[in-house]
């Protein structure tokens, strides 16, 4: 359950970073994209609150140290690449679990996730240039 609310709060730490840059962005690609993402990790505590609350435990309601980090930062810019090394590190722990995850219904949710992480940092990275 440690793995699942460690996932939990850093994915509510990034929704709310989120929806915070999706109002601050002057371009409206960059707004759009902040709130796409946005919407994905929503979703995302949304699958890991269920599954969590499938296994008996209680969903965390903490917002992970990531958000305070976030805010910290001034420049949207890089604000916004912050908030995307931070999808990278999701992507390290999930790709470092999935292999010992034995539930299937769980497996499959974490993999989508994986892969949707994966997909939004290459958007990002579109968007500001990088294409790394």
């Amino acid at each position: 359950m440690v793995f699942l609310n460690e996932m939990l709060e850093a994915e509510r730490a990034g929704a709310k970073a989120l929806l915070h840059i999706s109002k601050q962005a002057r371009e409206e690609s960059a707004a759009a994209l902040a709130m796409q993402v946005h919407h994905d990790e929503a979703r995302w505590c949304a699958m890991l609150t269920r599954h969590i609350k499938l296994r008996g435990a209680t969903p965390s309601p903490n917002v992970g140290a990531f958000y305070e980090k976030a805010m910290a930062i001034a420049d949207l810019g890089a604000r916004i690449s912050f908030l995307n090394r931070g999808q990278g590190w999701v992507v390290r722990k999930l790709r470092e679990m999935l292999p010992r995850v034995r539930d299937e219904a769980l497996h499959r949710d974490l993999d989508e996730m994986l892969q949707s992480h994966v997909t939004n940092i290459s958007l990002a990275n579109d968007l500001s240039g990088n294409g790394s």
